[in-house]
């Protein structure tokens, strides 16, 4: 690929950002050396394009030349257990309220969501977690709902099988109670895979998913601008229960009082708790023995 001018070469890579902006809603940086730029040049040749040009002129034309290069610029590692701080919240604080919460309920259920669940390390992680933190697990009715963008991702999540790197924090009990090991690398038990559903979402096209008790969105928020990221959020707000969690990164700090979410963050993570009813407040201040 012949050398160009700088400015000529960043108005081909803002040509493209547009094109993924207007039709997913996702937006990528474009400064020299970031992530997107390596990975454009690496598919131009991987691919055998002319230039940037005929990359993007193929992408305008052709859904499945657009979607695959979409899939390959967000492709990421990922590992389980991978933003420690998000399952210590979780663990530590979120579940045992939660298991204080519902115990009574029949069926016991925990319905939690993953949004932007990538290769499905992260919900499989959650399932885990749940088992490992939960006092009588197996009574509970766990529902665990995964989403992505990307089909490719969510196919090799629903394979279920892991090697190398994103195995590396688990400890060998872990993989012992939740793997099943082969020559094809360690596959999550059935017991697990069965609490997760994997469902291919743009977050920023809507949803119609409602009664959430947990939702965990890590890594994902910085690929959107802050319309739609309100826009999410709002979506978020809408989908959790009455005193329900939304986890996110450290780095995604946002004005949550439009959002009927309040920030409740107790350590390395951003975490925030959506607004009980009223009625449920009143109960809970009677059983505590306060009216």
């Amino acid at each position: 690929m012949t050398e160009k001018p700088a400015t000529e070469a960043a108005l081909e890579l803002d040509a493209l950002r547009s094109l993924f902006e207007q039709r997913s809603g996702i937006t990528f940086e474009a400064s020299p050396g970031s992530p997107f730029v390596a990975r454009v040049h690496e598919h131009v040749r991987q691919n055998n394009f002319r230039d940037i040009p005929a990359l993007l002129q193929n992408a305008r034309d052709n859904e499945a030349p657009y979607n695959q290069l979409l899939e390959f610029l967000l492709e990421e590692d990922s590992e389980f257990f991978r933003h420690v701080a998000a399952f210590d919240e979780f663990s530590k604080r979120i579940l045992p309220e939660l298991q204080e919460k519902k115990f009574w309920d029949a069926p016991r259920t925990l319905r939690i969501w993953s949004a932007g669940c990538s290769t499905g390390e992260e919900p499989y992680s959650i399932a885990m977690a749940i088992e490992e933190n939960l006092p009588f697990a197996e009574t509970w009715r766990v529902e665990i709902l995964a989403t992505d963008i990307s089909r490719r991702a969510l196919q090799r999540a629903e394979r279920g099988v892991y090697s190398g790197r994103s195995l590396q924090k688990l400890s060998p009990n872990q993989l012992e109670s939740h793997f099943t090991k082969t020559r094809h690398g360690c596959v999550v038990k059935p017991r697990i895979r069965r609490a997760v559903t994997f469902v291919p979402l743009n977050l920023t096209q809507g949803t119609h998913i409602r009664g959430m008790d947990c939702i965990f969105c890590l890594g994902v928020l910085s690929y959107l601008s802050g319309e739609r990221r309100n826009k999410v959020f709002r979506a978020f707000s809408d989908c959790l229960e009455p005193g329900g969690y939304l986890v996110l990164d450290a780095n995604e700090p946002f004005d949550c009082s439009a959002f009927s979410l309040e920030n409740v963050s107790h350590g390395a993570c951003r975490t925030y708790q959506k607004h009980a009813k009223e009625s449920d407040v009143r109960q809970a201040v009677v059983a505590e023995g306060g009216l």
